[in-house]
């Protein structure tokens, strides 16, 4: 307690409030210490009782101020990536295009950052970046009035110390959170050209945060929307998971194509949200995801691509069965040429693409309801997710509802309700089966068959 003591004392002499920051006490804000993660207190009296600056930064700021509760939290400090890793036992440090530092208190893992700094002419101290202006290296540290200047948007840039519990705010950040205004720091198009994602975060955050993008922050995003294209996959399929997953997907993919920025992004804002029936199907599944966000409930990215993509699988679909390809190898060649295509815009991983396809595989199988298929369906290791697909498909018209409630009848009945439930065999199905026990690959394929 002592050193704890004197480290506050002496220890703070440099956090004293700067000339350009408003200094926001507890009574204006309300936001209170006990609100913060343990974790993350822990992190901030590490850092300030070895003499160092340190805040909670960024969105859990903003999203307590707006009522939200924050998923991670944030520290920003004037202590260099390695001066903080000599404070944490358990820390490392990670990232090229800026380094930070994740450190472990229990089960919580908070990201430490230093303040950056503005880029600078000389060659020690200027970014690196591509033609079109894209940062692709930036470990220039500064002052926290630097550090708050190269932030994205004014809501971004409050700093919280939980030990006086006030908030310091350079760019009026707390009165534009009241006012319901996302607005940009800095000019627009030299922050968009630095990083094109703060387009799809600014729609993500207005969204969220029911806020209004303000004029000159809306203003050069369709006509800059094409420097999306320049974005790395990995990064793009990480924002636009975090938009769809927000809480808050229909209002983003409408604010989306409101800003100019769908074109090219997937599929589904390109062509499907222009036909009523591919309309209906997505604004039901990113409404279902909404409420699974609401209720606390986990989200499925492989699901949830699914439903984003199935139009486009579906239209290639029809066009090969048009063109005399039989109906299962044709699906499955919709399903690799959409895949490939979208895995090239967003970086998809191979598990998820693994999870969709699953989905999609399924469907043509719930049409079969006669024999013992229909239990072979049952025992598929996505049949919940394909089972939920499928709901959503009849609920949009796709399909006759009566398929989505004979497979709901048949999954919560008993195994005698579920025998009488079997549909007789098609026309012709009987053949195809002793076709299939006949077929001479399959007598090769296992010799000692009697069929």
């Amino acid at each position: 307690m002592i050193r704890k003591f004197i480290s506050r004392v002496l220890g703070r002499k440099d956090l004293a409030p700067r000339p350009d920051a408003a200094i926001i006490a507890v009574a204006q804000h309300g936001l209170r210490r006990e609100q913060i993660s343990r974790g993350c207190q822990r992190t901030v009296e590490t850092l300030q009782e070895n003499g160092y600056q340190a805040y909670i930064v960024g969105g859990a700021v903003r999203d307590l101020l707006a009522g939200l509760t924050p998923k991670d939290f944030d520290v920003a400090t004037n202590a260099t990536p390695e001066q903080v890793r000599q404070c944490f036992r358990r820390s490392r440090i990670i990232g090229r295009r800026f380094q930070i530092v994740h450190v472990s208190m229990g089960s919580e893992t908070i990201e430490v950052t230093t303040f950056r700094g503005h880029h600078g002419e000389h060659a020690g101290n200027k970014a690196q970046t591509d033609a079109q202006g894209r940062v692709l290296r930036d470990n220039v540290f500064g002052s926290q009035a630097e550090d708050a200047a190269r932030r994205d948007f004014t809501v971004n840039a409050l700093y919280y110390d939980p030990s006086s519990e006030t908030i310091i705010d350079y760019h009026h950040g707390v009165a534009d959170l009241q006012q319901k205004t996302l607005r940009m720091i800095g000019e627009p198009k030299t922050r968009y050209r630095e990083d094109p994602v703060r387009m799809l975060r600014a729609v993500r955050l207005a969204a969220k945060l029911g806020l209004t993008i303000d004029p000159a922050a809306s203003r050069p995003i369709r006509e800059m929307a094409d420097l999306i294209d320049n974005v790395p996959p990995s990064r793009l399929f990480d924002e636009m998971l975090k938009l769809l997953t927000s809480g808050h997907a229909v209002r983003c993919v409408t604010q989306l194509r409101e800003e100019g920025l769908h074109n090219g992004l997937l599929p589904l804002l390109d062509v499907i949200l222009e036909q009523p029936l591919g309309e209906c199907f997505v604004m039901l599944a990113l409404e279902a995801t909404d409420r699974r966000v609401d209720e606390g409930k986990p989200i499925s990215p492989g699901f949830l691509f699914a439903t984003l993509l199935w139009h486009e699988v579906l239209a290639k679909w029809q066009l090969l069965k048009a063109q005399g390809e039989p109906a299962i190898p044709a699906l499955f060649v919709a399903m690799d040429e959409v895949l490939d295509v979208q895995c090239g815009k967003l970086a998809i991983t191979r598990r998820i693409a693994g999870d969709i396809k699953d989905i999609w595989g399924l469907q043509p199988r719930f049409e079969q309801r006669s024999g013992k298929r229909p239990y072979g369906v049952l025992q598929q290791p996505r049949f919940k997710a394909g089972y939920d697909f499928l709901l959503l498909r009849a609920a949009s018209g796709e399909i006759e509802p009566a398929i989505s409630e004979w497979w709901t009848e048949f999954l919560y009945a008993s195994d005698e309700a579920r025998a009488a439930l079997l549909l007789p065999p098609q026309p012709g199905e009987a053949r195809r089966r002793r076709r299939r026990r006949r077929s001479p690959a399959r007598q090769l394929e296992n010799p000692d068959s009697t069929a």
